[in-house]
């Protein structure tokens, strides 16, 4: 059998080999004739078929991947080939959806030959694999941060504040940054090499997680979350003396704000590409040890997160822009005489006309400069992609024992000494005594200890207890606020497949609440600061499973109130406000989130008259002045003076709600709301645009409406949903939730009505 067309082969049909050296010239011969013949036959046949031409051409046609859809890679990498020396984008700027951070200008071809290869720019472009999942306003985000950080927006300025409100993800928009930094740049390498994310102790592993979760085993991070003094010296010196002039091989190191300022010295050593800091507003404080350090940091690209740039006032303002543009408002000093003086003074319910003209002036300036570093979106975004959300204020009257205990504290002669000045002042005593009456205004176990030593402001207060007052067994009837949370849950329990979420400042309180929950037999779930970091992801985790049997997570606002996802849950309450605004935000904001799919219902307890609705109003006062500055909300409203918010130890008895009444509200006539909130508001709008209720008619949350009557300690809410579109379909739900309701029997009590007031002297 003939094998091929070689020689030795044609016509070897022979079974016994004969050598070619046999007969050698006879055999040439007869070889030659042979081959010439078959290579003639075979032209002929090809070029009389044409069948075999276009079999020939078709099989001759270039390899090509076979997988359905391929898309080759945009850097042209080839098999076997040298790496093409052209300078291009590390991703293709005009792919369908490319997010283009730089574009450098147009430059003819035979420009470019005359150019050296050096001084061509490319283009930046953000990775799809990021870029495709960023929604238009992380898109815009990441934007202008890059063009802070490469000094586009300022020159000689390369930082940023990202002010974005909760939930509008401005952690993935910062890590879209990092790694576009860390992988491109015009020049065709990297913009930086190294860089380090400062953030609470709380949100270390939270930061590795969502490094790990945006962009897998592409990059490697290093959190310090523990480990001896040692281990972590290592770690950190081998991590600053890495080679910053090619590729690191972990550019990212995530590291707690006490952290960094221990081993500052180490950090100090090297320079690093970019610095950024999470819950930025902990830098508010320009002399503390903690600021310093970051400072001294050897950084000139410096990023700061935070929702709430403005906490207390201006000066913790300029504390942040100074940190991430250093001189850019001038000094400390050139600032409070520039701005804050005279835009505080425009803020006053008393200013003059003259004053608040200029306010505005400097207003205008100071954000005019301020705005070329700093995006502030609100969450009135996040309306398009989350379900409805209801936010309630309620105000609740105190019980008969709780009014006598807090009467005989304010009233007492130590405290009153204190506050005339014929005692002496003390700044620590002053907030102790604040801090007691809140704790009072949760529940009277609370203060038990003091009653019992006759501490200061309670040397009468024991003869007011019950005979067979017991801390051992909570009693709820003893605290108007517990009476509410006890309603509400039970009507969960019962009626719902809700979770909630319990938050206070306290974590004496936190124990309060397990033994209702004890006594209920309600199966809980509790985070405070006695939780390590490692559990608190587990809780967190098990919690949001949907078959988890705890349907309540208990927080202590101080240990977890911020970078928690708790979308098992749908409802949240406030139990107890803070003198910042902006850690009460921060923990309401924990259901609220990206993957929710229920409707939300946020509950914030203030008692009726007392110093909670005092600290409110000031978080009221505080939000009026973010307003004006960081939102540039010109109609933001100005309800309190300044002596208003300085009377806190006064307890205002005849009230529904001391705090609806400063508002000299002209849309409620005799605590009747004869005028519906402007078409326009929201949740987010102030509080005296809300919906006003002094009784449960035209309340919105159905749990709340049946709580009304059977606590019998509400006295005022204020609410309001998150944007009117949905809130439409979700009324429309609640109707039909209603129906089906009635349809599976669960029947509501008939004999509720309307609150008789006539006999209750609190209504006079």
């Amino acid at each position: 059998m003939r094998r091929s067309l070689a020689p030795s082969q044609i016509g070897a049909n022979d079974s016994v080999f004969k050598s070619p050296l046999l007969n050698s010239s006879k055999r040439k011969k007869r070889e030659c004739t042979k081959i010439s013949l078959a290579q003639k036959s075979l032209s002929q046949s090809l070029s009389a078929s044409d069948h075999e031409i276009l079999i020939k051409q078709i099989l001759n046609k270039p390899f090509k991947v076979p997988i359905p859809n391929y898309v080759s890679s945009y850097c042209g990498k080839s098999l076997g080939l040298k790496r093409t020396q052209v300078r291009r984008a590390l991703h293709d700027p005009d792919e369908p959806n490319a997010l283009v951070l730089y574009r450098p200008p147009y430059i003819p071809e035979h420009e470019k030959m005359k150019m050296n290869a050096n001084d061509i720019k490319v283009a930046v472009v953000v990775d799809p694999v990021l870029g495709n999942i960023l929604r238009p306003h992380q898109r815009d985000g990441v934007k202008f941060m890059y063009d802070c950080v490469t000094g586009i927006q300022i020159e000689n300025a390369y930082g940023c504040i990202m002010a974005d409100e909760m939930g509008l993800g401005k952690t993935l928009q910062c890590i879209t940054l990092l790694w576009t930094l860390l992988r491109q740049g015009p020049d065709c390498k990297p913009t930086i090499t190294k860089a380090i994310i400062v953030c609470p102790s709380s949100l270390v592993k939270n930061w590795y997680n969502e490094i790990g979760k945006w962009l897998g085993q592409r990059i490697n991070a290093l959190p310090m979350d523990g480990g001896s003094k040692a281990d972590i010296t290592l770690k950190l010196q081998q991590f600053m003396n890495t080679f910053t002039a090619g590729r690191v091989a972990t550019p990212v190191l995530i590291i707690s704000y006490e952290t960094f300022r221990i081993y500052s010295n180490i950090l100090h050593s090297s320079e690093v590409g970019l610095v950024l800091c999470d819950e930025g507003h902990r830098l508010k404080n320009s002399e503390n040890q903690t600021y310093q350090a970051l400072m001294g940091l050897k950084a000139k690209r410096r990023i700061l997160i935070s929702g709430t740039p403005i906490q207390n006032d201006l000066t913790e303002y300029f504390s942040l822009v100074h940190f991430v543009n250093e001189g850019i408002l001038g000094t400390a000093q050139e600032f409070k005489k520039k701005y804050e003086n005279h835009i505080l003074k425009g803020q006053d319910a008393l200013a003059s006309a003259q004053e608040r003209e200029k306010a505005q002036e400097c207003l205008q300036t100071l954000t005019s400069i301020v705005n070329k570093c700093m995006i502030r979106r609100t969450s009135n975004l996040l309306t398009k992609y989350l379900p409805v959300k209801f936010e309630q204020v309620i105000c609740v009257k105190m019980t008969p024992l709780q009014t006598q205990i807090y009467k005989n504290f304010i009233n007492s002669d130590a405290i009153r000494n204190k506050f005339t000045g014929s005692g002496d002042k003390n700044t620590f005593t002053t907030l102790s005594s604040i801090t007691t009456l809140k704790k009072l205004c949760n529940h009277p176990d609370l203060v038990y200890d003091k009653i019992i030593e006759r501490s200061e402001g309670f040397e009468k207060a024991k003869d007011l207890l019950p005979a067979n007052y017991d801390i051992k067994d909570v009693k709820p009837e003893y605290s108007g606020k517990l009476m509410i949370l006890d309603c509400i849950l039970a009507n969960l329990k019962t009626n719902t497949d809700d979770k909630i979420v319990l938050v206070s400042n306290y974590t004496q309180t936190l124990d309060l609440f397990e033994k209702l929950c004890r006594k209920r037999c309600y199966q809980y779930v509790r985070l405070d600061g006695s939780m390590t970091i490692k559990k608190r992801a587990k809780v967190v985790e098990s919690f949001n499973d949907k078959d988890s049997k705890e349907w309540i997570f208990m927080l202590s606002s101080k240990a977890g109130g911020c970078g928690l996802n708790l979308i098992g849950a749908n409802r949240l309450i406030m139990f107890d406000p803070d003198w910042n605004p902006a850690n009460d935000d921060q923990a309401m904001a924990r259901v609220w989130r990206d993957g929710q799919k229920k409707p939300c219902y946020i509950y914030r307890l203030l008692a009726t008259g007392t110093i909670e609705e005092k600290i409110f109003q000031r978080q009221a006062h505080k939000k009026a002045l973010s307003d004006t500055v960081v939102d540039q909300n010109e109609e933001s409203l100005r309800h309190f003076t300044s002596e208003d918010l300085k009377d806190l130890f006064r307890l205002e008895e005849n009230t529904l709600s001391d705090t609806h009444s400063k508002f000299k509200c002209r849309r409620c006539v005799n605590n009747i709301q004869v005028t519906l909130p402007p078409e326009n508001s929201d949740c987010t709008s102030d509080l005296s645009n809300w919906y006003h209720c002094a009784d449960k008619k035209s309340l919105a949350d159905i749990v709340l409406k049946q709580c009304w009557d059977l606590a019998k300690s509400i006295s005022f809410v204020f609410h309001h949903r998150s944007a009117e579109a949905e809130a439409k379909i979700v009324e429309t739900e609640d109707k039909e939730n209603v129906q089906e309701t009635k349809r599976r029997k669960i029947e509501i009590d008939e004999d509720y009505s309307e609150p008789d007031d006539s006999g209750d002297e609190d209504y006079k």
